[in-house]
């Protein structure tokens, strides 16, 4: 009889492990499937990792997990790739304009998901996170990776293909985490940004009012997510089915009351870049959502955000807020020019103030583009009111934006200093 040495007993252990693991990590596509989209990645890898977000719905479990312990079981799985292959918010808008704490961090960035940067507290890999299961943990990780993917077009067509809408769908439709919504939210960002894909993502029954209900949500980061997705949509071909959507009042007084009560630079950059894209939309959108946001109050809100940068511009010089005061300054912009609502821009003093101290501001490359988009602004204010122009070239403040203007080196500044000289008598 043959006897056994300790390493021939290790090794045989070794193979059984692999065998028994191996398929539960990456089980293999139907193999009757035919894959027309040409991919870097293997197409039954991204087709496994959708099928891991499969939700759980007998648990009422959001996720699906890796290993033989915590993966549900498939009898219980909503049955959506037959045909084809809460914790709490920790970070959250402040209640009141009297809240001092920065209630909202810094989150990922436009087309990348967070797991990818080393000091973000949202790390899809990072598993000390507490009262997040394993199985959660395994979920975020493979959203990540799909939310990743998503960013190629030939990706974002093959996880459509196969169902990704209508899975993301599912889990958004029963409770989950936080961080399980901003990575929906990001994945769905990443396929909007293609084009072709928009009609794909209108048609699924039920989505569109969902996203919409994420602006609801008190977490900064799906906020985020929320804003960015949306603006997408607006500028994307099926804009009108999404302004639609947005018309009510409640939701666009949601929209404003974001802008007015974060504290978190990123928040105000995508959240007034959404209205930046209203303002900017076409005659259709324009029509069903200009209306409502100027009842609301949208002038004044976009002031109140500008001179809030302005005071952290003049005090603290924080270059992370520098995109959102020059989204807010193309905001003003964007509505000086409208025909039927510029005047609530030009009239206020407030704003002719704040505008002039950004074109005084002494170090101007920090800032370029916000001084450029300052003095456009100016010019409309000017080129508005008649008497205006005239009126500030005989003072002392003209002749010191005069000075401060041509000694800088911005020469679409200087250009447009010279036009405005050329219309004053």
């Amino acid at each position: 009889m043959a006897t056994m040495t300790f390493e021939d007993k290790e090794e045989e252990e070794e193979e059984a492990g692999e065998d028994h693991h191996g398929p539960s990590h990456h089980p293999p596509a139907p193999p009757d499937e035919l894959f027309d989209i040409a991919t870097s990645v293997d197409p039954s890898y991204i087709i496994s990792l959708i099928r891991k977000l499969l939700p759980n719905v007998k648990n009422d479990h959001n996720f699906c997990g890796a290993d033989g312990d915590s993966a549900p079981n498939e009898g219980s799985k909503i049955d959506l790739m037959g045909e084809s292959a809460s914790s709490s918010p920790k970070d959250r808008v402040r209640g009141s304009p009297d809240h001092n704490s920065e209630a909202m961090d810094v989150v990922n960035g436009f087309e990348k998901s967070s797991y990818q940067d080393g000091d973000d507290e949202n790390l899809c890999r990072k598993v000390e996170q507490p009262g997040v299961s394993a199985g959660e943990e395994v979920w975020e990780e493979y959203g990540c990776v799909l939310w990743d993917l998503a960013a190629s077009r030939n990706h974002a067509e093959l996880m459509v293909e196969n169902l990704v809408l209508e899975v993301l769908l599912a889990n958004l439709m029963i409770p989950q985490t936080v961080r399980v919504a901003e990575i929906i939210l990001g994945i769905i960002g990443n396929l909007a940004c293609h084009e072709v894909l928009m009609q794909r993502i209108v048609s699924t029954q039920g989505l569109i009012e969902i996203i919409v209900d994420q602006l609801f949500l008190d977490d900064t980061q799906c906020l985020i997510e929320a804003c960015r997705l949306l603006t997408l949509c607006l500028q994307g071909s099926e804009c009108i089915i999404w302004a639609e959507k947005l018309q009510s009042e409640h939701i666009l007084q949601r929209v404003l009351w974001i802008a007015e009560n974060t504290l978190n630079p990123q928040l105000i950059e995508k959240n007034v870049g959404l209205l930046l894209a209203i303002l900017e939309s076409r005659p259709e959108v324009a029509r069903a959502l200009h209306p409502p946001l100027m009842k609301l109050g949208l002038p004044s809100v976009l002031i109140d955000l500008l001179a809030f940068e302005m005071n952290k511009l003049l005090h603290e010089r924080i270059p992370e807020r520098y995109p959102a005061l020059e989204v807010i300054l193309r905001s003003i912009e964007a509505l000086s020019v409208l025909d039927s609502y510029s005047q609530e821009i030009t009239l206020n003093k407030k704003l002719l103030q704040l505008v002039c101290d950004l074109i005084k501001f002494p170090d101007k490359v920090e800032v370029a583009n916000s001084c450029v988009t300052a003095v456009v602004v100016l010019a409309n204010i000017l080129s508005d009111i008649d008497d205006l122009a005239s009126e500030i070239s005989q003072g002392k403040l003209f002749l010191h934006l005069i000075v401060k203007l041509l000694i800088s080196d911005l020469l679409h500044t200087c250009i447009i200093v010279f036009k405005f000289l050329l219309q004053v008598e």
